[in-house]
């Protein structure tokens, strides 16, 4: 089992980030016609953008253990053992990936608080 370095963590987060920031940006432009013409209430771009990541990386990784940038850096997301992590592992991912303090941890814990937090590594597949 090997550790995928910060580089490669660093390329992955900038992928993954512009595509849920492309499809955000359409969801939200749908969403606004929808505000617009039919009364739906409003949601600001920020509630659409984290709620569309958490939506993103919980279900690629739960259901292929990688998100589409870490099938571009041949990388998965494992559990300490090396095996598939669990569902409510993924989850606890998730949700600890979308707030705003994730990435201020890794001085602290030497990996994003996503990773300490629910038990998971990314290694190279």
């Amino acid at each position: 089992m090997r550790k995928v370095g910060e580089g490669t963590r660093i390329l992955n987060f900038l992928i993954d980030t512009l595509i849920v920031f492309l499809l955000a940006f359409a969801f939200n432009k749908f969403w606004m016609f929808q505000v617009k013409y039919w009364g739906y209430p409003y949601f600001n771009f920020g509630w659409i953008f984290f709620g569309m990541m958490f939506v993103y990386y919980s279900f690629f990784e739960i259901v292929f253990q990688r998100s589409p940038a870490k099938w571009f850096s041949y990388t998965k997301v494992v559990n300490k053992q090396g095996g598939r992590a669990a569902f409510w592992r993924i989850l606890l991912r998730s949700l600890a990936r979308v707030t705003i303090i994730d990435l201020f941890f890794i001085p602290f814990l030497g990996k994003p608080l996503h990773d300490w937090v629910s038990g998971t590594e990314v290694i190279e597949k």
